[in-house]
């Protein structure tokens, strides 16, 4: 809407989300994890099956390292070398087993996370069709389209691969800490021992590190941003050569990313080699002390298992931190998909319905097929109401949230056929009125009734399909000509496609485009001028063919000439509908029935024309040029 709205951005995250690598620590952890656990759920015999593919790939994992022992205790240094071959061709088919698990636990990961992936964005997409238009109102586009975008991918890469990977590391390293103490509970104790250091280091250089990464999140997000804002605007930037004072903008932000990422990077980065050369001290250590009790014991092989397993210790570590990052990151995303998911959706508690009626021998309105006979409404009882376009408001106030009333006191009426303007300064509450003709927003007091029916007692889809509208700022989708046209009533034929094109004066320029009727849009129409835009959203009003008809500054983007051209079509269309008309060109509303004039929420003028240029008030300051529409 574009009048007395608050559309304030609601609060984003980082760069529109947690991000792919940044991390952001979730509000509701357990809640979030539960709602997630229910849409995997779905695959609990697939789900039990990875794990005991995991257990089964861990075992092996470990199992296979500590076959070393045996493999030169019993075999090399023995000298016994047909047993060797057969040991090794067991662990050969130990560590094949353990690969074939991890590949096929992985495939089915991947099967269940793009399956619930797709499911929740589903969801998502269904959820926000039934939102009302005051959550988007509250929320930018950006913030919104990041849920599907950012929020999604790190749940996708997550169930993709943190879950599963969290548990195998969680499984190695519990099975290599429990085979290091049964070969030696000494060395064991060395290895705790660096372990706690590695831990320390994890936790310093970890918490750094999510620190500057949510910084290069929120920088990168400010970048974004940026890029989006200044290119949707290189018109009014070229306009006003206002190139340079874009580019020191873009700079700022721009070395402000620069400095977050480095800082960010430089600790991840050091995490690995940190971590690469205390398990080398480690191992330096252990080999020492190690060859001494080897040498002692004469257990060489124990020695040799036991090294295999000081390499392979602290890489778990590593990975469960990086994993929980991630999984936290995704949990933090879904938090924030879960939180658009269970937005309240619009309140629609009417009863009563539009439906197809005839007229019998007798005159008695009955239900009949819905491509014949005429419109009306049926009111839970059973009884018809003849739809006819009848719109009052009686003593209605609104306001966008309690604490600031937009609309004072409206009461106004529109019989069948009427035409009815409103002008005034822009955000007096013109396109509110009407606003609320749809309920796209409830009012706070007051009632607006439709043919005598309260609307809050209709159904909204039954409401807004018997109301055609024509805003100001058009919008057209990915599709053909005809696809556009037929929007608002998708069963349409081919003719009535031409026709209402005709009605509305676009016929001709649509018959000029390289494949007519057939010609695929994109990008909104931006192949076609903003006037041709225009008059294919007029069409798609005109195709609707409702009975009553909201013209949102419709011809404010149509030159005089084109004007000119679809004035009479645009009466056609008007004909015998109850049309509601608003108009920065007075011109365009001399005709009207009636003329309400709105100042700051409140009609402080009402009549035809020759009324109001009698009253010498606001409406003849500004159809005389006296004060200008503001």
């Amino acid at each position: 809407m574009a009048e007395q709205r608050t559309n304030q951005p609601g609060p984003r995250g980082p760069g529109g989300g947690p991000g792919r690598h940044g991390y952001q620590k979730p509000k509701d952890l357990r809640g979030t994890l539960g709602k997630l656990m229910r849409y995997l759920g779905r695959y609990k015999s697939l789900l039990a099956l990875v794990v005991v593919l995991l257990v089964i790939s861990s075992a092996c994992t470990v199992g296979g390292s500590y076959l070393i022992k045996p493999l030169i205790n019993d075999y090399i240094l023995t000298g016994d070398f047909p047993g060797l071959a057969k040991m090794l061709a067991f662990m050969a088919a130990v560590y094949i087993t353990g690969a074939a698990c991890s590949f096929g636990y992985a495939r089915i990961m991947v099967h269940v996370s793009q399956n619930t992936v797709a499911k929740i964005r589903s969801d998502l997409f269904d959820r926000m069709q039934s939102l009302p238009l005051k959550f988007f109102d509250t929320h930018t586009h950006g913030e919104l389209m990041s849920r599907y975008t950012n929020d999604i991918d790190t749940i996708s890469e997550a169930l993709n691969n943190s879950f599963g990977s969290l548990i195998s590391c969680s499984l190695n390293f519990a099975g290599t800490i429990a085979m290091m103490i049964v070969l030696s509970p000494v060395l064991t104790l060395i290895t705790f021992a660096m372990l706690v250091v590695m831990l320390l280091v994890v936790k310093v250089i970890g918490g750094r590190s999510r620190r500057y990464f949510a910084q290069q999140q929120s920088a990168l997000g400010a970048v974004n941003g940026y890029i989006e804002e200044m290119i949707e605007g290189q018109k009014v930037i070229k306009v006003f050569n206002h190139e340079p004072a874009a580019k020191e903008g873009f700079r700022e932000r721009n070395e402000a990313y620069r400095q977050a990422a480095t800082r960010a990077q430089a600790y991840a980065g050091a995490m690995m080699p940190a971590m690469g050369n205390l398990s080398y001290i480690n191992y330096a250590i252990t080999c020492c002390v190690g060859g001494i009790l080897a040498i002692r014991s004469g257990d060489l092989g124990g020695l040799a298992a036991f090294l295999q397993y000081t390499r392979q210790v602290s890489q778990p570590i590593t990975q469960i931190s990086q994993q929980v990052n991630t999984i936290l990151s995704a949990v933090a995303g879904a938090e924030r998909v879960f939180e658009v998911m269970e937005a309240q959706p619009e309140v629609d508690q009417g009863k009563v319905k539009l439906v197809r009626v005839t007229e019998d021998r007798s005159g008695k309105l009955s239900e009949a097929s819905f491509d014949t006979g005429e419109w009306a409404w049926k009111q839970p009882d059973g009884t018809l109401i003849p739809l006819r376009g009848d719109v009052r408001f009686d003593h209605v106030v609104f306001g966008y949230d309690d604490r600031k009333i937009i609309l004072h006191d409206i009461s106004l009426f529109a019989k069948p056929g009427q035409k009815i303007a409103f002008v005034g300064s822009t955000g007096a509450g013109k396109t509110t009125i009407t606003s609320l003709i749809n309920r796209f927003y409830e009012i706070q007091s007051g009632t607006i009734t439709y043919d005598g029916i309260d609307v809050r007692d209709i159904e909204k889809d039954s409401l807004r399909q018997s109301l055609g509208v024509v805003l100001q700022d058009t919008h057209l989708f990915t599709g053909t000509v005809a696809d556009n046209i037929r929007y608002g009533r998708l069963d349409a034929t081919d003719e009535e496609v031409r026709a209402a094109a005709q009605l509305a004066g676009a016929d001709t320029f649509i018959r000029h485009l390289p494949h007519g009727y057939d010609t695929v849009l994109s990008g909104d129409g931006g192949n076609l001028s903003q006037g041709e835009r225009q008059l294919l959203n007029i069409a798609r009003a005109a195709c609707a063919n409702p009975p009553v008809l909201i013209l949102d500054e419709a011809t404010s983007s149509i030159d005089t000439r084109t004007e000119k051209l679809i004035e009479k079509g645009m009466d056609r269309l008007m004909a015998g509908r109850t049309v509601f008309v608003i108009a920065h060109r007075l011109s365009t509303v001399r005709n009207a029935k009636a003329i309400m004039v709105l100042e700051q929420g409140s009609i402080i003028e009402r009549g035809d024309h020759d009324d109001l240029i009698a009253q010498h008030g606001r409406y003849y300051q500004l159809y005389t040029g006296q004060a200008e529409l503001s």
